[in-house]
């Protein structure tokens, strides 16, 4: 399964592969780990991003705080891995098409003033729909809770 998945990842999902190799070099000093045959890199900046079979999440993620009260912090990060790992079912569903498709999308989602506008109103980040078809994906493959409709902003 797990040469599978990285084979697939190399060749459908060859342009976010390649961009998330490169993301890998550069943090190769950060932790690494596998997880359902990605690449996980746990690594200081405060977001997180899943390109290909290379997926990099914070170590701290910038949304604790807020949460804090009803979540712990390794619950978060765990919710927060399977989410990141949907992305990468998406990148194997959508191959050459992913960046296009789920990558700007969710970057203008996640970063347009008006956007963040609009999530700081009430809407969940993880309501967008590249977001959460991610948590779906990332439920169904790992059996696992993802960040479902948290409101992070």
């Amino acid at each position: 399964m797990k040469w599978g998945y990285r084979a697939v990842q190399c060749i459908w999902g060859l342009p976010q592969t390649v961009l998330g190799l490169v993301l890998f070099l550069i943090h190769r000093r950060a932790p690494h780990r596998g997880y359902h045959g990605a690449i996980v890199t746990t690594w200081s900046l405060r977001s997180s991003v899943s390109l290909g079979m290379f997926v990099f999440v914070t170590a701290e993620p910038y949304f604790y705080e807020k949460l804090k009260d009803d979540y712990a912090k390794e619950d978060l990060a765990a919710r927060l891995l399977v989410h990141e790992y949907g992305h990468t079912i998406q990148s194997l569903i959508l191959g050459p098409l992913y960046l296009i498709v789920m990558g700007i999308p969710s970057t203008l989602w996640g970063f347009l003033p008006c956007c963040v506008r609009r999530r700081k109103r009430g809407a969940s980040y993880f309501s967008f729909f590249t977001e959460a078809w991610a948590n779906r994906l990332g439920e169904s493959v790992t059996k696992s809770v993802s960040m479902e409709r948290l409101l992070i902003d």
